[in-house]
């Protein structure tokens, strides 16, 4: 079969072609141009001539449905696989469960650390008012004696 040969193309398949080169040709297309994207589309949609005798591979040709299905069917083998190979491995449960773990000890530590603040704050509050009243306890007796003292001289001058 020569090169360029449309006889294994079925009649849908050169109907079509038709009607993609008449809407190029609409667009300012050349014929040329026109002919050679409206077989390009029509072999990129139906991977070449469907009429038997045509050569055309049908083993290599996937569609969208069968390629995405091929893919899920490679998913889920391979989380068996990896299930089977590594008993260990964590499962979404055992995942939920530990990082839930995690946050509730992450939780707990933030909470003593709070509880650890505020001890430390009214230890320096304590410490703060014990100094304050040590001080003033301090300088009260002071002032007494300077006041009595004061007086005994007032009292002894007179």
């Amino acid at each position: 079969m020569p090169r360029g040969d449309k006889s294994s193309y079925t009649d849908k398949q050169k109907r079509n072609a038709e009607h993609i080169e008449e809407s190029e040709k609409d667009q300012g297309r050349s014929e040329a141009a026109a002919e050679r994207i409206a077989w390009a589309t029509v072999n990129k949609q139906d991977g070449g001539g469907k009429k038997s005798g045509s050569a055309r591979k049908t083993a290599t040709r996937t569609t969208k449905a069968s390629a995405t299905k091929k893919a899920a069917v490679k998913k889920t083998a391979a989380r068996k696989a990896a299930t089977k190979a590594a008993p260990g491995k964590a499962t979404k449960k055992t995942v939920k469960k530990t990082a839930k773990k995690a946050a509730e000890k992450t939780a707990a530590k933030t909470a003593v650390k709070k509880t650890i603040k505020k001890a430390a704050k009214k230890t320096v509050a304590k410490q703060a008012t014990r100094k304050a009243a040590s001080t003033t306890a301090a300088r009260t007796p002071a002032k007494k004696t300077a006041t009595t003292g004061a007086r005994k001289r007032v009292a002894g001058k007179a």
